[in-house]
């Protein structure tokens, strides 16, 4: 993003990744704009120098508020809550208030939108590329998938990147899980967990921004390169807690209808066409800093 120095970035929902994808813009010389609902992280961000908006990604009461011919947007908005009517809202409303301030700009610049790996059915421990169907997709997922293809009606160019489970700095659940105690731990132990750090998220969207014009955009999956059985890495964690190896329940985590299908989310794609890498490549590298804290 060094060569991207001096030009403008907005960031449409800066929360756990948006707010460090801010912060890393600001870091490297673009001109950083942030929208967020959450007026304490507004704060935050403009003590670091960033110039935020506080507003419902879904409203249109921002459009005037924030720089539409911004050379770079990145929309990493989640949900709200409020279950299917609250995925909607957030994903394909917020989408489409974005392509409606878009409209404002005289030159469109590239956008970013961050979706997620759960929109593939695939099950059965099967390796899952970009090009697999996601037409059996069902409940929340067709929801994300409504708002990936608003993203890429873009007039501009368009990255859609698909992040496996996103863990870091104080975000990492199944750690505190086993730190509390919590008992069994959710799902079934053989299934595959496919993770990926803050930091790599962030450097697949600087990525996809830095991308050479000949790259048109398209749908990236972005995960490590160690998906393993749930169990091999609650063991692992576990071990370096010095506790004993967790068992598991066999059922979904609260508020989880059905269990995350076993599958390993493959990242050749965007390591070929962006030329990405994770910096941490696997659960071990990711989670020793933060055993560390």
């Amino acid at each position: 993003m060094d060569s991207l120095s001096g030009r403008r970035l907005v960031v449409l929902g800066a929360g756990y990744v948006g707010s460090e994808v801010a912060r890393v813009g600001l870091a490297r010389g673009l001109a950083v704009t942030a929208l967020t609902r959450n007026p304490d992280k507004a704060a935050a961000l403009a003590d670091a120098g960033i110039t935020t908006v506080v507003a419902d990604l879904s409203s249109s009461t921002w459009h005037d508020r924030v720089p539409a011919d911004a050379e770079f947007v990145v929309n990493c908005v989640s949900s709200g809550g409020g279950g299917p009517q609250g995925y909607s809202r957030s994903y394909v409303e917020g989408m489409k208030s974005i392509l409606n301030w878009a409209r404002r700009a005289s030159q469109v610049g590239t956008l970013v939108y961050t979706s997620s790996t759960s929109v593939y059915p695939q099950d059965g421990g099967v390796r899952v590329t970009e090009m697999d169907s996601t037409e059996e997709a069902m409940g929340t997922a067709r929801v994300l998938l409504e708002a990936e293809a608003l993203a890429r009606s873009w007039p501009g160019r368009a990255f859609v990147l698909r992040l496996a489970g996103i863990y870091g700095p104080g975000r990492h659940y199944l750690l505190n899980q086993l730190r509390e105690g919590a008992g069994a731990l959710s799902g079934r132990g053989e299934h595959h967990l496919n993770l990926i750090h803050l930091d790599d998220i962030v450097e697949a969207i600087v990525a996809a921004l830095s991308a050479p014009p000949g790259v048109d955009g398209g749908i990236f999956n972005v995960a490590d390169d160690g998906a393993a059985p749930k169990a091999v890495i609650a063991g692992w964690l576990a071990m370096r807690l010095g506790l004993p190896a967790p068992a598991f329940s066999g059922v979904p985590a609260v508020g989880r209808r059905a269990l995350t299908p076993d599958r390993v989310i493959a990242n050749d794609h965007i390591k070929t066409v962006l030329g990405w890498h994770p910096r941490f490549p696997t659960f071990r590298e990711g989670y020793e800093p933060i055993l560390k804290e």
